[in-house]
């Protein structure tokens, strides 16, 4: 595929530590495009530096800010790439060789690190995901990891054939516990909002807990990674219960009001 005919996509929001690593594992010729929420450090700056194109717009959520990206690409072919991810070398080399008609999408695969280590299992390791898309053949749709309406954890729905490119796409959104907690906060918050609070939904979410922990610590592989398998197969299973008991708990403080 001529890189040409290839825009590569970067959401950011407070990305200055990322953006230019992101931005240098690009394969080469592949113009840049930096959709940025309004960051309030060097993002911006880094970006232009590094040659890509900055549009600044307003955060409307990801599934939103994703759709519209797609739509500000220049080419028959869209790269999504996160700021926190990198394209190692043959995963570069596989986007430049990828046949053009053959396929409405390709899938790579990617891999997580946690605390400074890639995952092996807990469904962190070589994880498939749909990121290089033909502009007129795919369509964003929100998929949240407890239901409801929340726009999150979305995925590309190709309308045709899928490849699979080859490489890996790094991941390295989680340098520490610290980090992950965050994050995990943050997006537990998000799809709550999203939920109908039912205390029926959040004592079943508690009880498949235990059998979403068996599933990723043993058939996912969570045991090869040691301590870190272990904390992410946790908090992975415990994920839709946290989401549920904050949709009760939020409920509850507006009902007192």
């Amino acid at each position: 595929m001529d890189p040409d005919r290839i825009t590569a996509v970067v959401l950011t929001k407070d990305e200055a530590a990322n953006v230019e690593g992101c931005l240098a594992s690009l394969p080469p010729g592949v113009g840049a495009l930096v959709v940025d929420a309004e960051s309030r450090d060097a993002t911006r700056e880094i970006a232009e530096r590094a040659g890509a194109r900055v549009v600044v717009r307003p955060w409307t959520g990801f599934v939103d800010a994703r759709r519209a990206a797609l739509t500000m690409a220049w080419t028959p072919w869209v790269l999504f790439v996160d700021a926190d991810e990198r394209l190692d070398r043959t995963l570069r080399t596989s986007v430049l060789a990828a046949p053009e008609g053959a396929f409405a999408a390709y899938e790579v695969l990617r891999t997580t690190e946690f605390c400074g280590r890639p995952m092996r299992g807990a469904g962190w390791w070589q994880e498939p995901l749909v990121r290089l898309v033909r502009r007129d053949a795919a369509r964003l749709e929100a998929r949240p990891a407890a239901g409801g309406a929340a726009q999150l954890h979305e995925r590309w729905v190709a309308q045709g054939p899928v490849g699979r490119l080859t490489g890996t796409l790094e991941h390295r959104s989680y340098p520490t516990l610290a980090d992950y907690r965050r994050k995990f906060a943050r997006y537990t918050e998000i799809e709550a909002q999203g939920v109908t609070p039912s205390p029926a939904r959040a004592a079943r979410a508690l009880v498949l807990s235990a059998a979403r922990l068996a599933w990723l610590y043993l058939a996912r592989g969570g045991w090869r990674d040691g301590w870190r398998g272990a904390y992410v197969c946790a908090a992975s299973a415990f994920y839709p219960s946290a989401v549920q008991l904050k949709a009760l708990a939020r409920s509850r403080s507006e009902a007192r009001r």
